[in-house]
């Protein structure tokens, strides 16, 4: 069983496992490019649709039904479908209003619109990615929730060019504020939504698609100015896929991790994996275990640009 590699970085085996099993709550983020929360939350009382406000995140509701695509709040954009830890990153990337914002590997598009949302809609927010298919589903979602101040643009990450986004080739400080680097991965912190995921996995899997994280991390580093911030997320447990390319980024570029607090219970990141040992600050990251707060797996550091 895949999940068992986990077993020496859980702090409740028999938990972890068990929530592993139970299907994944059914969240929405309440879209406030378009309503309030007070709206939304009115509009699926008078469509009967029952749900819980969820304490750390006021947008997020956790819906009785598992088929929040089918109220007309949803269809109209008011609401969006998103697992609730994967509302995370944006909230440690914490966007400003007016700035200008890199999400890499944007599609389908959950944590952009949440992107576009906290910047009021204003600002530039760059959404690539690198697949023309996610792109379409992207572009609608985008449509769908009202969102005006998006660049949607089709590159590999690895390699961005900046050259659309600068005034002139004389420009010495890189376009962007602030990037969120939610990347591909294994997706193992997935299997409550999607029991399949781990069918295909393997270690060398793994080791090849770490090799892409890194490169993608690095290049949103180096299109983030002098203090600007980076947040590296992904779905997955995998030491490999998480602190092991942080380290690796830690070394090359003038990066740094800084700590931060988010409003669930976490666990800090490991140092050491395998026989592998990782830079002692990794440890400033936070895993979100599925036992912790009934939710998917999720990993979440950031980062501070500092030359």
């Amino acid at each position: 069983m895949v999940l068992e590699r986990y077993d020496p970085l859980v702090d409740d085996v028999d938990a972890f496992r068990a929530a592993c099993e139970r299907p994944l709550p059914s969240v929405v983020r309440v879209n406030t490019v378009k309503t309030t929360v007070d709206r939304a939350m009115a509009a699926l009382d008078a469509d009967g649709h029952g749900y819980d406000r969820l304490d750390w995140l006021p947008e997020l509701l956790r819906l009785d039904s598992d088929s929040p695509g089918t109220s007309w709040p949803y269809f109209h954009g008011w609401l969006y479908g998103q697992e609730e830890v994967s509302a995370l990153p944006a909230l440690v990337c914490d966007p400003q209003p007016g700035e200008r914002v890199l999400d890499p590997c944007a599609a389908p598009g959950s944590k952009t619109t949440q992107l576009a949302a906290m910047m009021d809609d204003t600002g530039t927010l760059v959404a690539n990615d690198n697949n023309l298919g996610r792109l379409s589903a992207l572009r609608s979602n985008a449509e769908r929730c009202g969102v005006t101040n998006l660049v949607v643009t089709n590159q590999d990450a690895r390699n961005l060019s900046l050259k659309p986004f600068t005034a002139d080739e004389s420009d010495e400080q890189p376009p962007f504020d602030r990037a969120l680097v939610d990347v591909p991965c294994s997706c193992e912190g997935t299997v409550r939504k999607n029991p399949d995921a781990l069918d295909d996995w393997s270690v060398g899997h793994l080791e090849q698609i770490a090799g892409v994280q890194r490169d993608i991390l690095r290049r949103a580093v180096q299109t983030t100015r002098e203090g600007g911030t980076v947040v590296y997320s992904t779905c997955t447990f995998a030491p490999e896929e998480n602190e092991a390319v942080l380290d690796h980024v830690l070394r090359e570029e003038p990066v740094e991790l800084v700590e931060f607090d988010v409003p669930l219970e976490t666990r800090p990141g490991v140092t050491e994996w395998n026989g592998e040992a990782y830079a002692p600050s990794v440890e400033r990251a936070k895993r979100v275990w599925p036992h912790l707060n009934d939710t998917g797996g999720f990993f979440c550091a950031k980062l501070e640009v500092t030359a």
